[in-house]
């Protein structure tokens, strides 16, 4: 069987096995599976506000024992060095919670040691100081901390609490209440973690309450009222675990009790946030249902797929439903335009954001034209992501122009990536792509223009370009080539080629792409040892799009994609979803069914001959 009948006989296999994944709602569900901190987390805060829940602690307490390495660490990403310290730190203390595991285990004491000779727990991430802060296992700063002079601050320098990125703001917001009050849950379930700190840091860290009238005041209302606003049905803040996490300590630290509904909904809505992986219980997060349908719609809908089919519309009826119509914060810094985004989950109602929406609108689109009622939404949708435009040229992540300098030179850890939202390639690029090759908009737009503008100013001098929300420069340089030639960039371009032969030059001897985590870190491509199957597709449709015949090394890419061998271990599991920088990766159990799918079906539409 020559090639392209394979890629033919494959997207058929695939197509059938997606369909019959597809919910009863119309939705797909994958797993989701992050960073250990939700799952520890999670076990800290039931024991700590003595939530009785001892199947759910066990199962948590089985996925962090079945993730530590022989040194007794836990890692950030397969690849990583030894451990990461913070998740080291993390899991420790919550297997010391659960109850079902000794300080005097082997590991454990590894684990210890590990942290020890790390810096102890004053090197670990701002967000594990602040969650062992308010469980008493770590001191708040000794410095007062006012929400009001905090914002007289900020008004001094010509700041708004909405310059802040959507992100940090739900997660800083409880923070603030907390750290005012220098708040912390104790609890007899508190293991002692003193012998995590240096002898220098023992002696330097004795906490210190706060004894001074609890700060609470005009700003530190507005705080309040800022989260129980953005409260999503399911009790969580904004749809994440991590901000809920914060949510519920911040309420707690100005007077909130645990059996309050709004702490009660809060820790329910975490519960609903667990699944399984196939492997083990995990808190998700957010899972990622939007997302997820909508990338496998447009996966099969390109597969050759019938609109018409009552799966398709099933499909369709589940992404319309979830098309957002209320005004969220975005509107700050965009208020002229009528809500019309996507986000990310089922249960998210008031944050949309650019890549969702562009995903979800590429199923739109192919109702549009003769349903008015999907037609009115699609337009919306469509005028929604416009206006979302940062000045600069480029597209954010949620919201526009609040990508202030100098906030991410600030010394705060991971500054530019948690406080501020700017232009990225990978979501300029694939905005582009869409608007390209959907709507027809291209150079001739001065919106194109300008954001075509962008990417070129932000090629790396190698070809490549960093991506934000995936791993990392194969990630961004597939969005940036993918939308620069669906803008109308000819594929000769010395900006396009330059991109192409550093796709080229990094193949792998298999085949294969495969890209480190550590490239996310250091800020320049890192290479792994092996291939990835997500990179691998991200890389060959990037070089389909760019090259008019099917060149050797795409050729290569789609042999790798054929071979079922290549569909195990690590090569399918590696995290290929970033978050944060050093901190929190994500492995989409979705990619390896989406990417090589629309990699073999742009394959054989571009060289049908």
């Amino acid at each position: 069987m020559n090639r392209r009948a394979q890629v033919i006989t494959e997207i058929d296999q695939r197509t059938d096995r997606l369909l019959e994944l597809q919910q009863a709602d119309g939705s797909w569900r994958f797993s989701f599976e992050n960073a250990l901190l939700t799952d520890a987390y999670m076990i800290i805060m039931l024991r700590t506000l003595e939530w009785d829940d001892e199947t759910l602690i066990r199962q948590l307490t089985r996925r962090l024992l079945a993730k530590q390495t022989k040194y007794g660490t836990w890692k950030a990403y397969p690849d990583e060095r030894m451990g990461n310290l913070s998740a080291t730190a993390e899991a420790y203390a919550a297997l010391l919670y659960s109850g079902f595991i000794s300080a005097e285990a082997i590991l454990m004491k590894k684990a210890a040691r590990f942290i020890k000779e790390n810096g102890g727990l004053k090197k670990t991430s701002l967000l594990t100081k602040v969650f062992f802060a308010f469980n008493g296992l770590y001191p708040w700063p000794h410095l007062e901390v006012d929400p009001s002079r905090l914002f007289r601050i900020m008004k001094k320098v010509n700041m708004n609490f909405y310059d802040l990125g959507s992100y940090a703001r739900a997660h800083f917001a409880p923070v603030l209440l907390g750290m005012a009050e220098k708040f912390q849950v104790q609890n007899s379930s508190k293991p002692c973690l003193n012998h995590l700190f240096t002898e220098e840091d023992r002696r330097k860290t004795k906490g210190k309450k706060n004894s001074k009238r609890p700060f609470y005041s005009l700003h530190s209302a507005f705080l309040e009222n800022y989260i129980l606003k953005r409260v999503e049905k399911d009790g969580t803040l904004l749809s994440y675990a991590t901000s809920t996490f914060l949510m519920i300590y911040g309420l707690l630290a100005i007077g909130y009790k645990p059996t309050d509904p709004i702490i009660h909904g809060a820790i329910t809505g975490l519960i609903c946030l667990v699944h399984h992986t196939g492997k083990t219980f995990h808190l998700q997060n957010s899972p990622p249902t939007v997302w997820d349908t909508s990338l496998v719609s447009y996966a099969l809908l390109s597969s050759g797929a019938s609109p018409s089919s009552s799966q398709m519309r099933k499909s369709l009826t589940f992404v319309q439903k979830h098309q957002q119509t209320r005004l969220g914060d975005w509107k700050f810094h965009n208020p002229d335009v009528l809500p019309g985004g996507w986000g990310f989950s089922k249960s998210n109602t008031i944050h949309p954001d650019i890549d969702d929406t562009q995903a979800a609108l590429r199923t739109m689109f192919h109702y549009a034209k003769t349903d008015k009622t999907i037609q009115h939404a699609y337009k919306r949708g469509v005028g929604w992501l416009l206006s979302m435009q940062n000045k600069d040229g480029g597209w954010p992540a949620f919201e526009k122009d609040t990508n202030k300098r100098w906030m991410a030179k600030l010394p705060i850890e991971n500054a530019e990536d948690a406080l501020t939202d700017p232009s990225t390639a990978d979501l300029t690029g694939r905005t582009l792509e869409f608007l390209g090759n959907y709507e027809g908009i291209r150079l001739s737009s001065p919106a194109i223009q300008s954001a075509v503008q962008w990417l070129k100013q932000h090629q790396e001098s190698n070809g490549s370009w960093y991506g934000r929300w995936g791993i990392c420069y194969i990630y961004g340089t597939w969005a940036g080539i993918t939308g620069l030639v669906a803008s109308g960039l000819p594929p000769k371009d010395p900006v396009i080629q330059k991109a192409v032969e550093w796709l080229t030059s990094i193949q792998k001897s298999d085949g294969g792409w495969g890209e480190s985590c550590k490239s996310d870190i250091d800020k320049y491509y890192c290479a792994l040892p092996y291939s990835t199957i997500n990179q691998t597709a991200w890389a060959v449709d990037a070089l389909i799009a760019a090259c008019p015949t099917p060149t050797d090394s795409i050729k290569r890419g789609i042999d790798y994609l054929l071979h079922r061998e290549n569909y195990h271990g690590i090569h399918v599991t590696y995290p290929t979803g970033a978050g944060l920088p050093g901190t929190f990766y994500m492995y989409y159990h979705s990619y390896n069914y989406i990417w090589p799918l629309l990699a073999l079906c742009h394959y054989r539409d571009k060289y049908e001959k």
